[in-house]
């Protein structure tokens, strides 16, 4: 989320991970730009009107050399001109000012289904079902109960199709930057996903990599 106001991107960044996103936040463009170089985003969303870096430039350098990274375009720019422009420098979609939180997140979402090799809606694997846009799991048959964080983790396993996804690939997509990459966070979500997904246990772990959905 690269925003200057801070009131608006702190906001909007809390109701993201409320929806089970791991998000990171910029008010300039040289931030955003710094984020980009360490991190692989699935979606960026971008206002166009920012201080150091203006989001134009932004859009152009990820639009060039980051094809997997999707950018929303979100901003008060927003007549049909500006939507044109936005588009014409590389943003896949555009979202003007004031909008609504719900249209929002509907297009994250779209947007993160592109940037990653095309998933079934709903994704199933031995007994587990989760449906990402209910936001709801079972096991045999049985609704499972989680956590924002339990739901996300257990979607990037899902997601993998049965290959092993590492600890550090967990805290970056299900967690964010502030994260301690020395916390145990996983294997404590992954405990209490285990307990809540019952016997038989379905996530393996693989002792030095990661954890996998065979």
């Amino acid at each position: 989320m690269v925003e200057d106001e801070q009131l608006l991107a702190d906001a909007v960044a809390e109701g993201l991970r409320r929806e089970t996103f791991a998000v990171d936040v910029a008010y300039d463009g040289a931030g955003a730009l710094e984020r980009l170089d360490l991190n692989e985003y699935d979606v960026l969303v971008l206002d166009r009107d920012l201080p150091t870096v203006d989001g134009d430039e932004v859009c152009r350098q990820v639009a060039g050399s980051r094809p997997y990274t999707k950018i929303l375009m979100l901003t008060a720019a927003s007549t049909v001109g500006d939507r044109v422009d936005g588009l014409s420098l590389g943003a896949d979609d555009y979202l003007g000012k004031p909008f609504a939180f719900a249209e929002l997140v509907a297009r994250v979402r779209a947007l993160g289904r592109r940037s990653r090799p095309a998933a079934p809606p709903v994704l199933e694997r031995d007994t587990v079902k989760l449906d990402p846009s209910r936001r709801e799991v079972y096991r045999s048959g049985h609704y499972v109960g989680l956590s924002r964080k339990e739901f996300a983790l257990l979607e990037e396993l899902l997601r993998a199709e049965g290959g092993v996804v590492s600890t550090e690939q967990l805290l970056e997509r299900v967690w964010d930057e502030h994260t301690d990459p020395f916390t145990n966070v996983v294997r404590v979500t992954v405990m209490t996903l285990r307990r809540k997904l019952g016997d038989p246990p379905v996530i393996e772990t693989v002792a030095g990599v990661g954890y996998q959905i065979r």
